[in-house]
């Protein structure tokens, strides 16, 4: 499933990181890296294009120096124009996996900075996308061994949430240590007209993560944790993220495509925003 990555590659301190985060995936079955240095000659004045390209060059020389290092078979490109949709037809065309992206922090709120390209893929691609944050600060996070090492799956035991759990199956299958399963009863749903119900929604939501667990522990030998809380989820899942120290969060995504989400400002973009850890998003089906 994660043989092939489109690694997008941006002259910054966040990229450099990533690239060196992005081993995990060997564990996961990829192989192949195509490294993507994206340029719109349109934010660029003609005179210095070809100074940024020789730039550009030398960054993705570096870059790919580290990932072959990994053990990925490199390729390296520059695009420009359109990038959106550039990178998503790179990535249909070649059947690529999943676009990895790095982020970081926007340092005044704590919260991730999308601008640039990373705003542009979240916001338009029909591939999962694991965004890779900077954890230089978070010590714990950075010496554990990779990315992978414990997982935290959200679920709302929806369509979208079920299509990223078998991508979660999957990183089960090729070795990942533990996963946390999660539900949140959400407050703003049940408080107050069925918050007599909660005992119940528990044990009933209980059941149905602990089959998720079951289905798990089948595909092979891992640490299988479940929880549930009630509250924010948004708020949950970044409280869990932080006192567990998980590196990796993996979640589906609404249907119809990110720009909805982000109006309705949906679970999934809040914790792409301000979650420490990184994130795998799964896009659910897409429909017109």
């Amino acid at each position: 499933m994660f043989e092939k990555i489109i690694v997008v590659s941006e002259v910054s301190n966040a990229s450099n990181e990533m690239v060196k985060c992005i081993r995990s995936l060997r564990a996961l079955g990829a192989t192949e890296c195509l490294l993507l240095q994206c340029f719109n000659p349109h934010d660029v004045d003609s005179g210095v294009s070809s100074y940024l390209t020789s730039i550009f060059n030398e960054n993705l020389k570096n870059q790919s120096e580290i990932l072959t290092e990994q053990g990925f078979t490199v390729k390296t490109q520059i695009i420009s124009g359109n990038l959106k949709s550039e990178i998503n037809q790179i990535a249909q065309d070649g059947d690529y996996a999943v676009i990895v992206v790095g982020a970081e922090k926007h340092s005044m709120v704590g919260a991730l900075f999308l601008g640039g390209v990373a705003y542009d893929i979240i916001y338009g691609s029909t591939k999962p996308i694991m965004l890779v944050k900077d954890n230089h600060q978070d010590q714990t996070v950075r010496n554990s061994n990779d990315q992978i090492d414990h997982i935290l799956f959200p679920t709302d035991f929806s369509e979208n949430a079920d299509i990223a759990f078998e991508y979660v199956k999957e990183m089960v299958k090729q070795g990942v240590n533990k996963v946390t399963i999660f539900h949140i009863q959400d407050e703003s749903k049940i408080n107050p007209y069925l918050l007599h119900r909660l005992v119940e929604f528990n044990e009933i939501d209980n059941s149905r993560l602990q089959k998720l667990k079951d289905e798990l522990q089948l595909l092979n030998t891992v640490e299988v944790e479940i929880k549930i809380r009630y509250g924010a989820p948004t708020s949950e899942i970044i409280k869990l993220v932080d006192e567990e120290r998980i590196p990796m969060i993996v979640m589906g995504t609404q249907g119809r495509g990110f720009i909805k989400e982000i109006f309705l400002g949906s679970v999934s973009h809040n914790i792409v925003r301000h979650a420490s850890a990184s994130v795998l998003l799964i896009p659910g089906n897409r429909a017109d």
